[in-house]
């Protein structure tokens, strides 16, 4: 198995927190007809447990709170179970991880990437310090999941 699946979620009502739906958007433009799926969705759910468990790689895409506005973060995500053993309409990747594992027999290697934002304010636009960050998380997402491929000339980077 060597699908890879990108999940950009977030709010695009609240300015940086839209930067996974945004990013997630432009990646898929992308990514037509290659071994990728792209899912772009509000918050992550239970039921994105399953999609995970057929794919070997994941990459979540978000906006974070955390360090200067405009940093990109990219790190490991392993299965972690949830403080409670009950199921949420709300996830983390790492319980997400946890429950492709515990209901599908399969946990996908998995990656988070994040942009510390500016701001939360309602809005439809990011920031100019998170929109500047978009094209290098592209980029590196769609290295990433087709690292043999050459790139478009529309993405402009």
């Amino acid at each position: 198995m060597s699908k890879v699946l990108i999940i950009g979620y977030g709010n695009p009502l609240r300015s940086d927190d839209g930067f996974g739906w945004q990013a997630s958007r432009m990646i898929a433009r992308e990514l037509t007809g290659h071994i990728a799926d792209v899912i772009t969705c509000h918050q992550l759910t239970p039921e994105l447990a399953e999609p995970l468990s057929q794919s070997s790689h994941v990459v979540f895409i978000d906006a974070d709170a955390e360090g200067e506005p405009g940093q990109i973060h990219w790190r490991e995500v392993r299965p972690e179970a949830p403080s409670s053993s009950a199921l949420t309409h709300t996830c983390s990747p790492a319980g997400l991880l946890s429950s492709a594992a515990r209901l599908y027999g399969r946990c996908p290697q998995a990656v988070a990437v994040t942009v510390t934002a500016q701001s939360f304010e309602f809005g439809d636009s990011l920031s100019p310090v998170v929109a500047a960050a978009l094209p290098k998380v592209v980029e590196r997402v769609l290295q990433f999941a087709c690292p043999d491929e050459p790139r478009s000339e529309s993405q402009g980077m």
